[in-house]
């Protein structure tokens, strides 16, 4: 069973992925938590903490969906890796890229912007290494970033275009 703290920061990215980081208040993070608002400020004692403790616990739950038990078969790993993202999307992040909405709520906090850019590194990071392309991040990033932008609009259509634009990229090297 998962401590307090995970299981705090777990409610809260719920209660932050549903309803963005500026309507819900203290009551309903409390409520989301599922403990005490005693317990809550124990834990986390700002409304700052909370969404960085959110963010954290979703950064994790993100690099393992997206890079566990990858297949072995003879599909490119980047398809794979694309395709997961997708679901991602698909069952995660209705509303878009929790990280960026969290920076455009509060767009001069450091500690944001600074978690922002190491989620976004984490992942350019291990797909381009886990698909033989380590010196291409920057490109990796604006397609992983590109295909989470677009899904909301074209789904399996942007799924294609990343899946293509990785080929691109995999038949350079």
């Amino acid at each position: 069973m998962p401590d307090t703290k995970t299981r705090i920061a777990a409610g809260l990215e719920r209660a932050f992925a549903e309803n963005g980081f500026a309507e819900p208040n203290i009551d309903s993070l409390r409520e989301a938590a599922g403990v005490s608002l005693r317990t809550l400020y124990k834990y986390m004692p700002s409304r700052e903490e909370m969404v960085l403790s959110a963010l954290e616990h979703r950064h994790q739950r993100y690099m393992q969906f997206v890079f566990a038990k990858l297949p072995s078969d003879e599909k490119p790993v980047l398809h794979t890796l694309f395709e997961r993202v997708s679901e991602w999307m698909s069952t995660e992040a209705a509303h878009g890229c929790l990280f960026h909405a969290a920076v455009a709520a509060a767009p001069r906090d450091a500690r944001l912007r600074s978690l922002l850019a190491r989620h976004k590194t984490d992942v350019a990071h291990e797909v381009a290494a886990l698909s033989g392309l380590p010196d291409r991040q920057g490109e990796i990033t604006l397609i992983v970033e590109g295909l989470m932008q677009d899904w909301p609009l074209h789904r399996g259509k942007a799924t294609e275009c990343a899946i293509h634009l990785g080929d691109l990229l995999l038949n350079e090297n």
